[in-house]
């Protein structure tokens, strides 16, 4: 029997799941995402996976086994996407990359960096450059001030000079070097809330900045509305606007953005090998739940031989910041 998808209700909105006209149901699962642990070299304000230097959570050699075994195990796989903390820093990261490389899937990994700067991880660059890995790269904004307001001092610096190394090496230039870069909005202090400005104008402005003043060129741009999950969400609680941004994302609700929502077609796997159907849902313990309602474990998708075991995704009250206005996801605006 099929079981209805968990709500988390919050008093200040209308449930998620009833602003929809139909349940939010999967597509056949073509993405994995794998946050391999908390360990980060930075401690974001907007982190919603709360990283850091101080934390030790990390993928285990069990684990990252398993998942080597289902990125052989499934073709239909066609993208590994892999996330943290600082991604780099957490075990099992280099032997993810090349299980996926080794079956012809593509590999994303989401770097801050900065992280190229610390002991032991200056290889990265070049690392990337012969796995062909597309890296998607944060930089919240072009101005030293916001960035380093949001990342920490001297993070604006160290990212110019990660962007030109990676420029140098082909990134952005060669078509099978991918570099991408993320726009975050600087988190609200006040009630005059705003989504990401309109993605493909905001991608102009950040390439002719960049050019002009660093040199520097990089493939796309993905803007991505603040969810108010982890250090957001606490950073709203703290200033009590909590409820009032997220009445703000429901009244910019965009029903067209529902269609290609990224929690349709992928699986978010966390360091423990629980399964989840997005990564916000992951930070928020909210797990994947199969049509019986049992929930999933890599271990369990490897013994069914069967990825495509969730009917309905679980839904909440931040599923607001991934349907107002134009959308947001990991690969950005929706529309």
């Amino acid at each position: 029997m099929q079981t209805q998808a968990k709500i988390i209700r919050n008093p200040a909105v209308t449930a998620f799941q009833n602003k929809l006209s139909s349940p939010l149901t999967k597509k056949g699962i073509t993405v994995l995402q794998v946050n391999l642990g908390k360990r980060c070299n930075l401690a974001c304000t907007h982190c919603h996976v709360e990283a850091g230097p101080k934390r030790t959570e990390e993928l285990s050699p069990e684990i990252c086994e398993q998942l080597t075994s289902l990125i052989h195990k499934f073709p239909e796989i066609k993208i590994v996407d892999l996330t943290g903390g600082a991604p780099e820093m957490n075990y099992g990261f280099k032997p993810l990359v090349e299980a996926a490389k080794a079956t012809g899937k593509q590999v994303i990994v989401r770097s801050n960096l900065a992280i190229y700067f610390e002991d032991g991880f200056g290889d990265l660059p070049e690392y990337f450059a012969k796995h062909q890995v597309r890296i998607v790269a944060s930089l919240p904004c072009y101005l030293a001030a916001n960035v380093d307001k949001m990342r920490g001092t001297g993070v604006f610096d160290s990212s110019v000079k990660a962007l030109q190394w990676l420029n140098q090496l082909g990134y952005g230039k060669d078509q099978h070097l991918i570099l991408d870069l993320v726009f975050n909005p600087q988190l609200p202090t006040n009630e005059k809330f705003s989504l990401a400005p309109e993605q493909s104008n905001l991608e102009r402005d950040y390439k002719m900045f960049l050019q002009e003043h660093f040199n520097i060129v990089f493939n796309n741009l993905f803007t991505f509305t603040n969810l108010p999950v982890g250090r957001t969400k606490m950073h709203l609680e703290r200033r009590k606007l909590y409820a009032s941004y997220l009445q703000f994302l429901e009244s910019h609700f965009n029903p067209s953005t529902v269609e290609h929502l990224m929690c349709r077609d992928e699986l978010s796997i966390d360091y423990l090998g629980n399964v989840y159907d997005c990564d916000f849902n992951q930070m928020m313990n909210l797990p994947a739940k199969t049509r019986n309602g049992e929930t999933l474990t890599v271990g369990k998708l490897l013994e069914a031989g069967n990825l495509d075991l969730i009917n309905e995704v679980q839904t909440a009250a931040y599923c607001y910041g991934c349907t107002a206005g134009c959308g947001s996801s990991c690969g950005g605006a929706l529309l």
